[in-house]
């Protein structure tokens, strides 16, 4: 089993920054594919972005050039850089785990995913 916990949630105005860590315990492995989800009131869970162990990214376009992963596999901890902000960006953001190996594509479904941690809120306001 692998153990994710995400922290650095918060409330920020519009144009603001983020950083979010999701730290991994348990059976985890630096070839793990990491991924961001986040889930806004009343709508489903969409994808953010995602890391392989290669370093490899991949991101939505709504988020595109503002959001930034990282990892550090001494850590077990994977990273989101949330900069200009927007209202939109209010969700839950959750961290996830595939033990897959990729090298040249990332998965982005939910389903895809086999651990999840419990989720940080971030409020952006205007």
């Amino acid at each position: 089993q692998v153990q994710l916990v995400e922290s650095g949630g918060g409330l920020v105005q519009a144009g603001g920054s983020l950083r979010l860590s999701c730290a991994a315990s348990g059976r985890t492995s630096s070839r793990y594919a990491m991924g961001w989800f986040r889930q806004a009131p009343g709508k489903e869970r969409e994808f953010v972005g995602a890391i392989s162990w290669t370093g490899i990214t991949a991101y939505a376009d709504s988020v595109k050039d503002r959001f930034t992963i990282s990892r550090d596999s001494a850590k077990n901890t994977v990273y989101l850089q949330m900069n200009s902000l927007k209202p939109e960006d209010t969700a839950v953001y959750y961290c996830a785990a595939d033990e897959r190996w990729y090298f040249n594509s990332l998965p982005k479904l939910p389903n895809e995913y086999n651990y999840w941690g419990q989720g940080t809120q971030v409020t952006v306001s205007s």
